[in-house]
């Protein structure tokens, strides 16, 4: 895990080198709509309001509880205390972020999503508030956690959420056979090179044309931009756009040539 001061030094790095995030000089029709009408749109849509209410109440909430967690990836099995409040604070996607992952599901209009790495269920509920009809599978390694996540989507009256609790390692392989396909993924579940990478290849078994997989945090350690590098540069991927806090790639064979992006946002 980078520092703060290396990681800021890496934004400052990113943001002098990237577009600027109004499609000035982006020669690619798909990547051009894709910043003016999904990264710049600025609609106030009312499902903002039923997650950032939730997210409100949680960092209210200082309820402690032991989780137990493996972290994808480890066999041993690690267990200590945690507050809401406290992993609302630190361990959930901000409102930016998760307004994008929604704006990004309303687009595109998936008809199944994954997503590793439930958490509270605050980024669970956007996309799934995107999508109410999609197939949609969250899955989460903490079941302490996951009971909460499952109070939450009940409040918000969320009816198209199947949870998965369990070590990654041990569940992934089963849920991803059992789809017909992925059509967008958010992989939030390891901040590690070996376990992302894998994960990546796994989901390859099921992409499609019109699949994309987003990747959080693919600049917070070496291991994370190195993970980032290999899916990439993977054969598969067409095109890629890096957002510095999180990572998309594309499958789409009319990209006649590989493009990679690193955009403003």
């Amino acid at each position: 895990m980078y520092s703060k001061l290396q990681l800021a030094a890496k934004f400052i790095q990113y943001y002098l080198t990237a577009s600027n995030g109004k499609g000035h000089g982006v020669h690619s029709p798909f990547v051009f709509e894709f910043i003016t009408r999904i990264l710049n749109d600025k609609s106030n849509y009312p499902a903002y309001q039923k997650v950032e209410g939730l997210r409100k109440q949680l960092l209210k909430d200082a309820r402690l509880f032991v989780v137990e967690d493996f972290g994808a990836g480890s066999k041993f099995l690690k267990k200590y205390e945690r507050s809401i409040n406290s992993i609302a604070r630190n361990a959930a996607k901000s409102k930016r972020y998760g307004q994008l992952l929604f704006r990004m599901v309303k687009h595109y209009q998936p008809a199944c999503i994954l997503e590793l790495g439930t958490s509270l269920g605050i980024t669970t509920s956007y996309l799934s508030l995107a999508k109410p009809d999609a197939r949609f599978i969250t899955m989460e390694g903490a079941k302490e956690i996951g009971m909460v996540a499952k109070q939450n989507f009940s409040s918000l009256q969320l009816k198209n959420i199947e949870l998965v609790e369990g070590n990654f390692d041990e569940t992934l392989s089963s849920v991803i056979n059992g789809l017909p396909s992925v059509d967008f993924a958010f992989i939030d579940g390891n901040h590690r090179q070996e376990p992302t990478e894998r994960y990546f290849k796994q989901l390859l078994s099921r992409i499609n044309n019109n699949s994309i997989l987003v990747f959080d945090d693919i600049h917070w350690s070496s291991d994370m931009e190195a993970a980032w590098g290999t899916i990439k540069n993977n054969a598969a991927v067409t095109c890629s756009i890096d957002l510095f806090f999180i990572g998309i790639v594309f499958f789409r064979k009319e990209f006649k040539d590989k493009q990679h992006f690193s955009i403003r946002f």
